[in-house]
């Protein structure tokens, strides 16, 4: 069963597991299980979903219970500054403590259509919460760095976090398609977990309806725990 986190009489989010495709897509055919299934299922109604979240992302995921409000939900997704995002993730290497990634990201290949821009403009903000540092070699080093990082997306382009964090080569841990396979291999390994370390956090915005301002919140899962304790010491520089 899905763990709800809100839900009223137009809105209802859950907690999303790591693994679970949000809705039926042909790019993972061999899938049987999806969030929007497994939802209208449980509540025993039609549900439409406000937005995506990638297969191996946890965290919050709203849909809307009738049709207008999914119509007025999708304006407030489009529109800049409506619909606040915070992720949670963990990256290779220590980023600076803070920056504004600004990098336009070209459409995806199966989301192009004709007439539409080939390449869009995309803004992401983080902030570096902890460094962590594995026994693990990686490269020429006998150790693997990594840091917890906050991430909010001003703009919302396909994979946008995922594509830019690669973008400032700290790629996030467990990504298959844009980090280091034998890195994620034995980063999995250790910590006896193998998944996408990113998690949808928080999500702000104006109920659809009432106007009232809502904050829908996922606290990240107990494997988050397994990352050793946070280094006292301010990093060095390294890629």
């Amino acid at each position: 069963m899905l763990s709800l986190l809100y839900q009223d009489d137009y809105l209802v989010a859950i907690d999303k597991p790591p693994g679970l495709l949000v809705h039926r897509t042909g790019l993972d055919a061999g899938e049987t299980q999806f969030a929007l299934q497994l939802l209208r299922d449980q509540l025993g109604r039609p549900v439409w979903p406000a937005h995506r979240l990638d297969k191996g992302t946890s965290g919050v995921l709203l849909f809307a219970l009738d049709a207008d409000t999914a119509r007025r939900l999708g304006q407030a997704f489009e529109a800049p500054d409506q619909v606040q995002k915070t992720y949670l993730a963990v990256v290779r290497g220590w980023p600076a403590a803070s920056g504004l990634i600004d990098h336009p990201l070209k459409r995806m290949e199966d989301d192009a259509r004709p007439g539409r821009d080939e390449v869009q403009d995309a803004q992401t903000r983080y902030r570096t919460l902890a460094h962590y540092e594995l026994p693990l070699p990686y490269g020429n080093f006998p150790t693997t760095r990594c840091a917890l990082v906050e991430l909010q997306p001003l703009t919302g382009r396909r994979h946008q976090l995922r594509r830019h964090l690669k973008h400032i080569a700290h790629p996030i841990i467990g990504d298959a398609t844009h980090g280091k396979g034998p890195l994620n291999r034995a980063v999995a390994e250790r910590l006896g977990v193998q998944r996408l370390w990113l998690h949808a956090q928080r999500l702000t915005l104006r109920h659809p309806v009432t106007n009232t301002p809502l904050a829908i919140e996922a606290a990240a899962g107990i494997e988050w725990s397994r990352w050793t304790a946070p280094m006292d010491h301010p990093p060095e520089q390294q890629g």
